[in-house]
């Protein structure tokens, strides 16, 4: 299809929840209920969910060894642009499965349909999330969600122009702006992908010049927006007071504001905890231009520490991303079928 005749679907999807695999589930309510101040639902021994507001579920944690993001779900507003996307997949000769009642179910949504994903993470698309009136047992205020979806996910990779185009051919994300961070004697290039009026829903970070991934998991963060600043620090303590690992002190971006610190789950990557970050609205959406900051942070955001064994596990995952070819679903990633905006 021509680029320039295909429908956009920009501003009709949104990130809507996280599927996590993990063994440490008991280590998952603790931090999810104690230190984050999540409403934590414990459905049964093997399944937990968290909720951030009137949704049934946006993170679902089931026990399994990955120990990682599993499963990434994403909210499209109507049947006609669901069509859209799924006929995309299908164009691209990608096997599409529809979820079990019971995963849709678990997942809080009425159904949805999976495919591939990059770095083995599953894209899963629904169109109809599933609400609760029950209240919310938790120690936030409340979380900026609605038309913005649930946050974003951070992403390293050795092909960044693979997973760029594979959203850009998916769900026509644009480019929001890019930061260029030096991290001793290499640089690191980022870019911000939004789906809306969320600064991004996602961001894709890599080492330049170097084929090398220094995580291990698939995503380096999820982050999640709080309502208030005074929500935001009380977080901050109790996850130090705790003894969650805290990867960043709280610190303002230079590119999208955002207030934020950056803590370590239970699976290993991290969970950022933002507030206030622009937002991209649709007056602001006519004449942006996407810029390149340097630097991550205006201030702040200074690290808290890594032990041996985190360096280590470092080290081991820069040295297996040089042996293993990162997946980048070529069947949506080899070739642009709309420009990178």
């Amino acid at each position: 299809m021509d680029a320039r005749s295909r429908p956009d679907v920009f501003g009709a999807v949104r990130l809507g929840y996280i599927v996590v695999e993990s063994r440490r589930l008991t280590d998952w309510n603790r931090f999810g209920a104690d230190a984050i101040g999540l409403h934590v639902d414990e459905l049964t021994r093997d399944t937990l969910r968290f909720r951030l507001d009137d949704r049934e579920c946006r993170f679902l944690v089931q026990r399994g060894p990955a120990e990682d993001v599993t499963a990434a779900g994403w909210e499209i507003d109507d049947h006609e642009t669901f069509e859209i996307v799924l006929g995309r997949v299908a164009a691209a000769g990608l096997p599409v499965t529809e979820g079990s009642p019971e995963e849709a179910a678990l997942r809080g949504v009425e159904r949805l349909w999976r495919f591939p994903g990059p770095k083995g993470i599953a894209t899963e698309v629904f169109t109809r999330a599933r609400t609760t009136a029950a209240p919310l047992r938790m120690c936030n205020t409340a979380f900026v969600t609605g038309r913005s979806g649930m946050g974003h996910l951070a992403i390293t990779t050795t092909r960044p122009e693979q997973l760029h185009t594979y959203w850009n051919n998916l769900l026509d994300l644009r480019l929001s702006d890019r930061i260029v961070e030096r991290v001793g004697p290499a640089k690191l290039n980022i870019r911000f992908l939004r789906s809306g009026q969320r600064h991004h829903s996602i961001a894709l970070a890599n080492v330049a010049g170097l084929a090398l991934d220094p995580v291990r998991t698939s995503v380096q963060h999820v982050n999640i927006e709080i309502a208030t600043l005074d929500d935001l620090l009380a977080g901050f303590h109790r996850v130090t007071e705790l003894g969650f690992a805290m990867a960043w002190s709280i610190g303002q971006h230079t590119n999208d504001r955002e207030l934020s610190y950056y803590c370590v789950t239970p699976s290993g990557f991290e969970l950022e905890v933002g507030w206030n970050p622009v937002v991209v609205t649709p007056e602001r959406e006519e004449t942006w231009e996407p810029a390149t900051y340097q630097g991550i942070s205006l201030w702040g955001h200074t690290t808290a520490g890594a032990g041996v064994a985190a360096l280590m596990s470092r080290f081991q995952a820069a040295v297996r991303s040089l042996r293993e070819q990162e997946e980048t679903v070529p069947a949506l990633s080899a070739t642009a079928l709309g420009t990178h905006r």
